[in-house]
């Protein structure tokens, strides 16, 4: 169960890329916590200084700015490493739909360069961040992975791509790669502000400041929502993967499913928004996202049986740790 009796040899050293950012610094702070080194290459341009500037005084941690577009970056970064987390990469699906040309060049083309570094530096495990993006239009629930549908965005299409790379550098090179299709990861650290802001994090910063968060779409669409602690255990229990289970794809969430509106209102009630009457304050509306999907639910047997995963987190039990961080730090 979880991840915290996971056993590394001695002097382990883990390569987080987008180190950074919300996953990334998670990972690097858990690494640390079990004593193992921890190299975090990010060129600060989605994440923050402040997230690893926590890590600043631990002799195990080193910091990389550079960017993976940079092929001499990427191998300079993978010498002397055992593990690479590839988290480094730029998300949001409508972001990506107005910068296709930005999102081939980061998320495809850097991907490219990390799994060449790793190769020729000769990492054992080569673990990426995936997406539930890459089940595009197909309709059926749960998703199962090699059931994927028409891709949605050039974000989709940058993790399907990724994921189609990873899989030639096992075939033909001999790196396990393990790609992680994380489905709507929350918690401590997630950014709330701008355009592009996870739902969450977002809808929780406005509650307590007191402005009505907007919905885009009717609320009804679904998600698989995924608390960061069941992504930490993903990736390191990857990283404890037989080869047999390299240069494939593996949805990592919990396996649930919430509804955009029953999250508003369960927001409110957890914040204490309601007046004495009971009643509380209505969400505004607005157009549905672009290449956004419906719904979204996870299959995760084939991590359960391959990678050992075994998510200890729910929903509830995560949303509860998310909004005591948020009191605290926002």
């Amino acid at each position: 169960m979880g991840y915290e009796n996971l056993v590394f040899s001695e002097n382990s050293t883990f390569l987080v890329t987008g180190g950074a950012g919300f996953i990334g610094s998670n990972l690097c702070e858990a690494i640390l916590n079990q004593g193992h080194k921890v190299r975090c290459l990010d060129d600060l341009s989605t994440g923050k200084q402040e997230n690893i500037d926590i890590f600043a005084d631990n002799a195990n941690f080193e910091f990389i700015k550079g960017d993976i577009k940079d092929p001499r970056i990427c191998m300079d970064a993978c010498r002397d490493v055992d593990y690479v987390l590839h988290q480094a990469a730029w998300g949001s699906v409508p972001r990506s739909i107005e910068m296709p040309l930005f999102y081939c060049a980061n998320n495809i083309t850097g991907t490219l360069n990390m799994l060449e570094a790793a190769r020729q530096n000769g990492v054992k495990k080569f673990v990426y961040a995936s997406s539930s993006s890459v089940y595009g239009d197909e309709p059926n629930l749960p998703k199962s992975e090699g059931k994927e549908g028409n891709l949605l965005s050039p974000y989709a299409v940058s993790k399907r791509a990724d994921e189609e790379w990873a899989k030639q550098y096992t075939r033909h090179y001999g790196l396990d790669t393990y790609g992680l299709r994380y489905f709507n990861v929350f918690g401590r650290r997630q950014d709330p502000d701008g355009a592009y802001a996870a739902v969450i994090p977002k809808f929780i910063k406005q509650l307590l400041n007191g402005e009505i968060p907007t919905i885009n779409g009717d609320g009804k669409q679904s998600r698989d929502f995924t608390y960061i602690e069941n992504v930490i255990e993903a990736n390191l229990k990857a990283c404890q993967a037989d080869s047999s289970a390299a240069g494939e794809a593996y949805n990592i969430a919990y396996g649930g499913r919430e509804y955009l509106l029953d999250i508003y209102y369960g927001l409110v009630d957890a914040l204490g928004l309601r007046d004495n009457n009971g009643k509380c304050p209505e969400p505004n509306f607005g157009p549905d996202r672009a290449g956004d999907i419906k719904h979204s639910n996870a299959d995760i047997s084939k991590a359960r049986k391959k990678l050992g995963y075994d998510p200890e987190w729910s929903f509830e039990r995560g949303i509860k740790a998310a909004i005591e961080w948020y009191r605290e730090y926002l």
